[in-house]
């Protein structure tokens, strides 16, 4: 079907019901997009003591550049805030704060490295570009958990491990076109695994994620080779903190864990919409402490909210095989995942997403690297899941948020994100090879 015809169906008019409910969804995807750009421009015009986190980024970056330990926070200037990253990125982000540039226009520089996230992210369906898919990408970057306006006000570099973010899944989510039967260059998996892999280093607690290319519709050996790549390059970082700055890094040790007197500390079970937090929440309710019933709420709450329920779902498609074809279920679904180029790549994405969501720590602005995974999902969903998936993850966030209502130290984004993933799973399980179908049509 022409892009011409597909057009034509959602703007003219139709006694179909089918044509009826495209325009209705258009009409919501407008709506949506006036509350989202509403919400950002409303933060915006405020008179609030905006960026933050940019400034310990490059009060850190200053205090290291004249010889001083950037984190002891007595050393940085005018926040009391510690500075998290490991001593490695104190170079890495030299650049973006010198001469006060980046400081001085980011919340405009941050708005156009957030469309270029959305413009950028890889499609899933046809391989075909539709305008329409773009432009639900860049809303869903834009919008989705209302993450965006987080490091918007705050400035938080979460903005560029979100545009390598978007790189790594452009050279991961490489889809065959129709009807090649060769794998797309292995070497550009490889960069994008390693890239991946740099970003999870930034914030440790991200690191599951990789765990997630093993879904990806390749031969078990390579699969490996890619989870290996990004685990190393997790590491590096690490390695090069520890043996090139050793006194750096055990002030980087102390910082996180807390044992610097009199200075904020990057703690797990500060406040944030995590499913930990929720656990500990849960459990002074009860009147229950300690952290190991801590814990293992936690543990029990990902495991029965989100990651059972994407394993079971991911082996009943690959019990579907055959039985003549023999071999353990991990071998069905190996051979399953590579029969389904392009519903295996949306499960390697809908992994991603399951895994940063039950992250230990999950703050406000990290729900939007979230919302650059949901957007390479959303775009292929069917009417009703779609606006769903829309009203939940986008609309209801930005009029919550534009009422004023606070945000911060509620789970209003987590059951936001929850209900998502429930929506893009059930989609899964209803048509797991829905994507392939649509990608072998003219």
């Amino acid at each position: 079907m022409s892009d011409v015809t597909d057009a034509a169906r959602w703007l003219g008019a139709s006694t179909d019901p089918a044509a009826g409910r495209r325009n209705w969804l258009a009409c919501l995807i407008a709506l949506t997009a006036l509350l989202v750009l509403g919400n950002i421009a409303n933060y915006a015009r405020l008179d609030l003591n905006y960026g933050w986190d940019i400034h310990v980024n490059c009060a850190a970056v200053d205090a290291h550049a004249r010889g001083l330990d950037p984190y002891f926070v007595k050393n940085l200037k005018v926040t009391t805030l510690s500075y998290p990253y490991l001593p490695v990125t104190l170079h890495v982000f030299r650049p973006f704060c010198t001469g006060g540039l980046l400081a001085g226009h980011y919340m405009a520089v941050y708005f156009v490295l957030a469309v270029l996230c959305g413009l950028l992210l890889p499609g899933l369906g046809r391989t075909r570009t539709r305008a329409r898919n773009v432009a639900l990408r860049v809303l869903c970057a834009l919008g989705a958990f209302v993450g965006f306006e987080w490091v918007h006000v705050s400035g938080n570099f979460a903005i560029l491990s979100g545009v390598l973010t978007t790189i790594a899944l452009m050279l991961l989510l490489r889809a065959p076109a129709d009807g090649a039967s060769a794998d797309p260059s292995f070497a550009l998996r490889l960069a994008g695994a390693a890239l991946l892999g740099l970003v999870t280093s930034f914030k440790l607690v991200f690191f599951p994620v990789l765990a997630a290319l093993y879904f990806l519709p390749l031969p078990r050996g390579r699969k490996l080779v890619l989870i290996a790549v990004a685990a190393f390059s997790f590491a590096v970082p690490i390695l090069i903190s520890r043996l090139s700055y050793p006194d750096l890094f055990a002030s980087w040790l102390l910082a996180i864990a807390g044992q610097i007197p009199g200075q904020h500390s990057v703690d797990l079970v500060e406040v944030n919409p995590s499913l930990l937090l929720l656990a500990q929440s849960l459990m002074e309710h009860a009147g229950i402490h300690g952290r190991p019933a801590v814990l293992a709420t936690y543990a029990l709450a990902a495991l029965a909210l989100v990651l059972v329920p994407f394993a079971l779902s991911v082996l009943r498609v690959a019990a579907d095989r055959p039985v003549r074809e023999g071999g353990s279920r991990l071998l069905q679904l190996d051979r399953w995942l590579m029969d389904h180029p392009r519903a295996a790549t949306r499960i390697t994405v809908l992994a991603m997403f399951a895994l940063y969501l039950c992250s230990p720590r999950l703050k406000e602005y990290a729900f939007f690297e979230l919302a650059l995974y949901a957007a390479i999902l959303v775009v292929d969903l069917p009417v009703r899941p779609l606006a769903a998936f829309l009203t939940m993850g986008l609309l209801a966030p930005s009029m919550i948020s534009l009422a004023g209502t606070a945000i911060e130290g509620t789970f209003i984004l987590l059951i936001a994100a929850l209900m998502c993933f429930w929506i893009l799973l059930q989609d899964f399980r209803a048509e797991p090879k829905r994507l392939d179908l649509e990608g072998a049509q003219p």
